[in-house]
This record gives C-alpha cells, structure tokens and sequence, in this order.
C-alpha cells in the first residue's frame, strides 16, 4: 500500500506539502511556548498574515518578476557556457587536467564579494547582477558536465562504434543521452549558487528584485514581511527547478 501510494504522481507531493505543515505547526508551537524567540523569528501565522499586505504594497510582484528574469538569464548563459566549456574539457584531457582543479576551486570562492568590481565593468545595472549570478553558478555546471560525458561507459560506446557510428552519431546517441541526469544535477546546483548570490547583490546594491525588499522591510524590522518576501525568494526556486524538471522529461522521455 504505501509503495503504491509513494509511486503515484501525487504521493510525494503530498508528503512534501504535509511535511512542509508539519514543520511550520511545530515552529508555531515553539515560539508561542517561548522556546524561540518571537522577536527573531516570527510566527508562521504572521508571515502568511504578512504576504497579502506585501503584495498589496510593495509592489513584489514586480520584484518577483524582475529576479526571476535575472535568474533566467543567468539559467540560459550557464547552460550555454558552462555545458560548452564542460564539453571542451572533456574533448581535450590535457586541459582538463590542467584547469579542472581550477574550476573547483572557484566553486568555494565568494564570488559575491567580487560586486564592486563587476560594478565597475558593467555598471550598477541589473547586468552586474546576471553576470555574478552567471560567474558563482558556473564551476558545478562545468564540472557536471565533465562527469557526466566522462562517465558512460565504455561498453556503450564499443557498441556504437562497431555499429560503425560516427563521432557526431556517438555524441547525439550515446554520450549525450548518458550524460544528461549528470548535466542536469550540475545545472541545479549551478542555479542555487545563481539564485543566493542574485538575492545576495540585490540586497547589497539594493537595486530592485526582491532582494531590494527584503533589505527594506528588514531595515523597518518588519520580520513578518521579511520572512514573507523570502518566501517568494524560495517560489523563485521553486519555479526554476519545476522547468528544469520539466525540460528533463523531455528530453529523456523514458525517466
């Protein structure tokens, strides 16, 4: 019974959102028994009181909108750029072995410190943010992509090649098709790193998006609309990694 409930499309779902209630009862709970601190955290029932008035009057629809389209573009330059550079190193070892390391280590850099000299560059403009979100996102998508392409087995390509397939045969049939859920991992980790550091120079820079908000209501001590904007932070997310999601099964119909 619980295996064919789990298989469902709806099973996991619901005990995502269950879960999800769950937890927030208990916050609930613990804060009204003063466990927690009401004055650093608000009660959940306040922060969904909050949303409606964050709606209405600062305007975060807009604010929404805007972070989703830099995220957007930062999605779009990741994929083109860091599954294109991923592909380069795999096809010449001699310079993966020579920057792979170097690409890892920019996973663990602060990029988002680096905002005053992309302010220079490009000015303070809503390009500054897509680029940092661009540049902090694209370490795991490159090295995904590496993994992916560099892990099919042998066996499959032994078998296309005696099939007499040609490069670009064994490319689109066998090495793509293998790498995919690799690739995809890499752009769902490159897209968290993308979205903390858009949010994050948003609010440095205070330049609109809702990171611009969350720095004002914070500024007000307004915890319960600061807790609600973040929450539309996290539907950004949310949003993101649903297309994502979708897209894959498309692209692998059989998953």
């Amino acid at each position: 019974m619980r295996r064919a409930f789990a298989d469902t499309r709806f099973g996991p779902p619901a005990v995502g959102v269950a879960s999800l209630l769950l937890a927030l009862a208990l916050l609930e709970a613990l804060i009204a028994a003063g466990v927690i601190n009401g004055f650093i955290v608000p009660r959940p029932s306040q922060i969904i009181a909050a949303i409606p008035r964050i709606i209405v009057e600062e305007d975060v629809l807009d604010r929404f909108l805007q972070t989703a389209l830099e995220a957007l573009w930062a999605s779009l330059l990741l994929t083109v750029v860091g599954i294109g550079l991923g592909m380069l190193l795999f096809r010449f070892r001699l310079l993966r072995l020579a920057t792979e390391t170097w690409v890892a280590a920019l996973a663990s850099a602060p990029v988002v410190l680096m905002y005053p000299l992309f302010l220079v560059i490009f000015g303070r403009s809503a390009t500054t943010i897509v680029m940092i979100g661009f540049a902090a996102g694209l370490s795991p998508v490159i090295l995904k992509t590496v993994e992916g392409f560099a892990g099919t087995r042998k066996v499959l390509l032994d078998v296309g090649r005696s099939f007499r397939l040609t490069n670009t045969q064994l490319f689109h049939k066998i090495l793509l098709p293998a790498a995919l859920p690799t690739i995809f991992v890499g752009l769902r980790l490159g897209l968290i790193f993308a979205m903390i550091n858009i949010v994050g120079v948003e609010f440095l820079i205070n330049f609109g998006g809702l990171g611009q908000l969350i720095n004002e209501l914070a500024e007000r001590y307004d915890l319960p609309g600061t807790y609600g904007a973040i929450f539309f932070v996290v539907l950004v997310s949310v949003v993101f990694f649903f297309c994502a999601e979708r897209i894959e099964r498309w692209l692998r119909p059989g998953m």
